[in-house]
């Protein structure tokens, strides 16, 4: 519906919870090629994905910003990896 109506700013959700792997992948698709038109606020557990299709990312933790920058920056930041990715990554 917020394609259709033309919206500037999508605000998704957890889109990918209970999907598989083949359907997660063309939803990554999906989403990088909507960035191209639409700034896409991103709701997701799913690191992979996140780092997939992130130009920019705000960690938060129990209510607070944790980290914000560059994908690169968060998957280096050791709060992060501490909070989210069960260690060093």
């Amino acid at each position: 519906m917020a394609l259709a109506g033309q919206a500037k700013v999508l605000l998704l959700d957890e889109p990918l919870a209970g999907m598989g792997v083949e359907e997660t992948q063309r939803m990554v698709g999906l989403l990088k090629a909507l960035a191209r038109y639409h700034a896409v606020l991103l709701i997701e557990h799913d690191m992979d994905v996140v780092f997939a299709v992130a130009d920019w990312m705000t960690v938060m933790a129990e209510g607070a910003v944790l980290a914000e920058g560059k994908p690169e920056a968060i998957r280096a930041n050791t709060s992060v990896q501490h909070a989210y990715l069960g260690g060093l990554a």
